[in-house]
Order: structure tokens, then sequence, then C-alpha cells
């Protein structure tokens, strides 16, 4: 008897390091990105596809079975399908128990264990007693960058090097070298398997055929025990433990993995921590920090320090968070703190208005939880005295405080906001002028320096007053989305737009009296709220987007344009709370109401996740990119912060 298995779930297997292991429920690759062995090799960026996947099949005296699928173009499904798959599980890691014509059931596990050098592990075992079961495994190899595709190829090694109990490739002279430690039996058979078809990725409108090598099978009896496959690069296989059988070495990274997954409080709590990496870098940013989001991004400074607040400091990972801030603390420049490390080398984007004032909204809680050192503490302050100091002086593309103490910024041609969609030279949504969440984070930045500083108190008092009678949209009864927008006075951009409700929520301060509080709450969530997040514009504005689908123009052209965030709920739903009394049956009410929606919804795309984003209509089907940091980051904040009643436990564990 075989289950449904939706071909639209993933899982991850996140290391640690910025590399991770995924795939989808089915077991049929659907993007590029889905892999066994995807390390980073320059801790977060350096990704490398080392080991895409494998074709798995059983002989027994009934037949031959396969317990892999693959699609091949045009489309033609090769292998099992999900016809033999009897049930499959992502916690604690990806598990499938496959049934066969004949009778015969094999579970097979896949997980990362982290350490120092994290390795990816497969293991397979019989059910039920069953003589003349063999196992074959055929590894598909590539040892290319992870955005890119692979082609078949004269240059490409097959040569294997075989001694007991291990099998190594070194596949380009430039790339790292894999090892497979296993209990089976290689035999050597150097094969090109051409077309296989990413779904996802022509979905996409991107490239999506790929052609892998395959280098020989590896075979075991499955009636004398459990199959084990462990795959590592060179450097990691190194750090293993020497002389150890593989299926003695996989037991104990089990056992390793089972105990650290089984600290964590909550699901919730245990894929929050897939997105805290480490950074080895020459820079000062080195330390820990934040992937974006799986599978295609880094560490971006705005998702940082948004998810920080949730993923870490909701949770109790103070010392992380702490590891964080004074790792990014000394990446300032001109005010600025970089918004992106690209994935090879270490020279920083400073392309971002907001990401700084983010970083001092983070540093305001980390330091009012009273974690950090006297020495600790005047670094951080340190770095946010260095940003509104650049922002007041004024800084790179056109940032600058005005003289009624708000924030201008922008210029053509550059994307500043989190709306940051740029298709060659086309700014989607350009916001060039006195945009309203960036005041809304200006305004925070400064009554937090002005509790120790005299002149930010009385430049946040001037914007104060200029944002309360500069945005009020009275036609509307709502925010402007910008003022003084490209940089003439009086002109204002009307647009429906989620960025007001950070006037009202998700920040410490509310800087909106009660009525027109509750006014901008209502609005949004009359023509914005939706059960995955709220829509970036408003149904019936001018470019509204009701899907996020076509190629890469069609998609960053509407990724702001209607498109579902789910991270904008932390905002709304504390936003919602305040102005419904902020007390215990508000609370509930926004829990059954916004917070159940949401984490009904990490059973839909990326398993024990939260996507990017979603359809502006519905059914809001997930888009984006699946593992999403900030999106979790809320998700958790909400859970255990904005919507935790006070003298809770909330905060076990700081």
């Amino acid at each position: 008897m075989s289950c449904t298995v939706n071909p639209n779930q993933e899982w991850l297997e996140a290391d640690g390091l910025g590399g991770f292991a995924s795939g989808t429920a089915t077991g049929v690759r659907t993007r590029r990105y889905h892999a066994l062995l995807l390390p980073a090799t320059t801790p977060p960026t350096g990704r490398m596809v080392l080991v895409n996947g494998f074709d798995a099949w059983v002989e027994t005296a009934g037949g031959t079975f396969y317990l892999s699928s693959q699609c091949y173009a045009p489309g033609v499904i090769g292998g099992a399908g999900t016809q033999p798959i009897e049930s499959f599980t992502w916690e604690p890691w990806p598990t499938w128990v496959f049934r066969f014509a004949d009778g015969t059931r094999v579970r097979q596990e896949i997980f990362v264990a982290r350490g120092d050098d994290s390795v990816t592990c497969v293991a397979w075992n019989l059910l039920e007693p069953r003589k003349g079961a063999t196992l074959f495994v055929r590894p598909f190899l590539s040892g290319r960058d992870y955005h890119a595709l692979h082609k078949s190829n004269p240059a490409f090694r097959f040569d294997a090097n075989i001694a007991p109990g291990r099998v190594a490739w070194k596949p380009y002279p430039d790339v790292p070298g894999v090892v497979a430690l296993c209990n089976g039996r290689y035999r050597h058979e150097p094969l090109w398997y051409y077309n296989f078809l990413y779904e996802a990725e022509r979905a996409r409108g991107l490239d999506c055929e790929e052609d892998l090598a395959a280098p020989g099978v590896l075979n075991w009896d499955l009636a004398a025990g459990e199959a084990t496959l462990i795959l590592a690069t060179e450097a990691q296989a190194a750090h293993l433990p020497s002389g150890t059988e593989s299926a003695t070495l996989l037991g104990r990274l089990r056992a390793g993995e089972q105990a650290r997954r089984g600290q964590f409080p909550s699901r919730l709590h245990c894929a929050a921590s897939a997105y805290v990496v480490r950074r080895e870098s020459s820079t000062a940013a080195a330390g820990k920090t934040i992937i974006a989001g799986y599978p295609w991004f880094a560490d971006w400074g705005r998702d940082t320090f948004i998810s920080l607040r949730g993923l870490c400091l909701a949770t109790g990972r103070l010392e992380v968070a702490r590891d964080i801030l004074l790792a990014w603390a000394g990446a300032v420049s001109e005010g600025m703190l970089p918004n992106r490390f690209p994935d090879r080398g270490d020279q920083p984007e400073y392309n971002s208005v907001d990401a700084s004032l983010w970083f001092i909204v983070a540093c305001a809680e980390f330091l009012d939880t009273g974690a950090a050192s006297d020495a600790e503490s005047r670094v951080l302050r340190d770095a946010v005295e260095a940003i509104l100091s650049g922002y007041a002086a004024g800084t790179r593309y056109g940032i600058r405080a005005d003289a009624d103490g708000l924030l201008a910024c922008g210029e053509a041609g550059v994307q500043l906001t989190w709306m940051d969609a740029k298709v060659g030279n086309w700014v989607v949504t350009p916001r060039i002028g006195k945009p309203v969440e960036v005041q809304a984070l200006w305004l925070n930045a400064l009554a937090f320096a002005g509790k120790s500083e005299v002149r930010w108190q009385a430049l946040f008092e001037r914007g104060l007053a200029a944002f309360r009678e500069k945005f009020w949209n009275t036609q509307r009864g709502c925010l402007f989305d910008v003022v003084d927008a490209n940089h003439q006075a009086g002109t204002n951009d009307p647009a429906l737009r989620p960025n007001q409700i950070f006037a009202v929520g998700g920040l410490p301060l509310q800087l909106l009296d009660q009525e027109r509080a509750r006014a901008v709450v209502t609005a949004v969530q009359q023509h914005l709220w939706t059960p995955a997040g709220l829509r970036s514009l408003a149904p019936g504005e001018p470019g509204y987007a009701a899907r996020y689908q076509g190629g890469v123009r069609e998609r960053d052209g509407s990724y702001h344009q209607g498109t579902v965030w789910p991270w904008l709920m932390g905002a709304f739903i504390e936003a919602w709370v305040r102005v419904h009394d902020a007390n215990a049956a508000a609370r509930q009410a926004a829990r059954g109401q916004f917070l159940q929606p949401l984490l009904e919804r990490i059973q839909i795309s990326g398993l024990g996740h939260l996507s990017e984003i979603a359809d502006g209509d519905a059914p809001y089907t997930a888009r984006g990119c699946p593992f999403q940091a900030w999106s979790m980051g809320e998700l958790l904040r909400l859970d255990l912060e904005a919507l935790a009643e006070p003298g809770s436990s909330k905060n076990a564990g700081r």
C-alpha cells in the first residue's frame, strides 16, 4: 500500500556552515540546488554541488524495485515514481519507507551530522527479515557552483581511489574531492547520465537541464544488516575518526544528531537553528551570521538583523545574538552596514538604507537583556553612534537627515529599501524620498540613542512631529508609503502598501495615536492581510500582480507588487494586538485568527519552515525560497514574545 506524497514538499538538512542537503518528499530532484553533498567552501559562501543524488534499487527473488526517481527531459520519470513510498516523514530527518510488490519493505534515512566539518549520512534497512535482498546505489557527481548547471565534458575525471570501506573521487583539480565511507562493495562503472530535468527551474524560466557523472555502483546485502553511506569532502573526511567502520561511525553520528535535535523545546526552535551559521572571513564580519534563506540566499544584513530578533533573542540564544552583532559591528562604513556579502570574495555591498537601522533595533533589544559585558556594550553602542552620525551628516545614495528630522534617501537606479527588486536598469519600486518604514526605523533608532545622548533625543522629537504631520493621508485614512517622493517636497505616494504597519507594530515605539493606529491596522487588515502574510500592494492598485510566476523579469516585476510576504505578519499581528488593548483576550484572538494559519503553512512547502513569499490571490501558493529566515524569525518572535502572556516562560533559556 502506497501513500500520497506531495511533490512540492521539500526537506532541508543544514550543516551549520552554510552548506546543506535538500530534496523533495518524492525523491525527485526538481531544483539545481537539490543535492546530497553541497558544502560551503568559504563558510557560509562558496557553495558547491559535489554529489547531486543517486539512483537506488533493490534486487530480490521477486524482481528489481527502484527506491529512487529521476526526471529527464522532456518530462519522463525514470525509476520508481512515488508508488513504492509507504510513508514519508521529515522529523527528526527525512525518512522514507518503501514497500515493493513482493512485500519487501526498506527504510531510507538521510541526515546531515553537524560538527566542525559536517557530513551527509544515508542509511537503508530491511524492516522484516528477508534473504537475498541486495541494494544497489549509483551516486551522481558534478562539482559545480551551486547556482550553475553541469554538462558532460571530457575534463571530468572518473578515476576512483578505492580502499577498504572507502571510495574517493576527484572530478576536477580545483574542486574539493568527494569521499564515500560505506560498508558495501564498489564496482567501477563510469557513465554519463544526460538531460536531468529540474521542473522548478523550468517554471522559473531558468536553464533546467543537466548532465551528471556516475563513476560506479555501490552494493550491499541488506539481509546482513544496515547499509551505510557517509558522504564528505576530502577535508571533512580528514576530521572523521580513522579506522572506524562506517556503520559504527554512522551510528555515533545518528545518536549525536538525535541528542542535539532533542535539546530543542519545539520544532520551530529546531528549524531556527538551520539559519545560524559560522562565517569564516578575513573581514571584520567573521564570526556568526544568519543565512537569509535556503537554497539560494547567503547572509544579508537586513535579513540577519530582522531574523535575529526571533531566531536568537526570542529563543534565548543570547550568546549567538551577541556574536552576530559584534561580528557585524566592525563592518560599519560611512554609517552603513553591508546588505550582502557576495558568494565569492569578501567585498561587501553597501546598498541598503534600512539594514543599519535594523541593526540598531536588534542591538537595543539585545542590550536590554543585560547579556552584554561593559566592553561588548561599548562596541555595540559605538557602532550605533557611527551609524547615526553617518546618516545625520549624509552618506551614500543620498541618505541624510533632512531639516524636518526625517531621513531622506535614494537616487535614480538604486534600490535601497527592502522592496529592492531590480531587473537590468529597471528599479521596480524605487521609493526615492522618505519611505514610511524607514522613518519608523530611524525614529526608533533615535529614541534608543537619545536615552544617553541629548542631540539624538532632540532630532527624534523633531522627526516624530514631522512624521505625524506629513505621513497622514486624510483621503484614505492611513499613511502614505513615501513622502517628499523623488526628493520633491509635498509630493507623496499614496500606494496602499504594508510598510506603514511599522509605525504601529513590529518596533518598540508606536508612532501614531490610538485612533490613527487603529485606522492603519484596519486598512492593512482589509486590503493586505491573507492567511499567508501581508500583500506587498493592495488589489486594485495600479500594477497589482496576483501571481508570482513566469521568467525572471515577470517574477521580479511582481515581487513587491502584490506578492505576499509572511515576515510582515510579525509587525501586523503585534500592531493588531496593540490597538485591541494588548490584553490576554487580544493575544488569544490573534493567535487563533492570524498565527495559527501561519503555523499550518510549515507543512506545505519547506517542511518545518515558512516560505519567503506566496501568491497575492487565493490559494496563496507558496513561492520563492522555501526556507526563509525572517519568515521563521518573525513566527518565533510572535509565538514566544509578542503573543506570550506576561510572566510566562517565553524567555526560558536566557
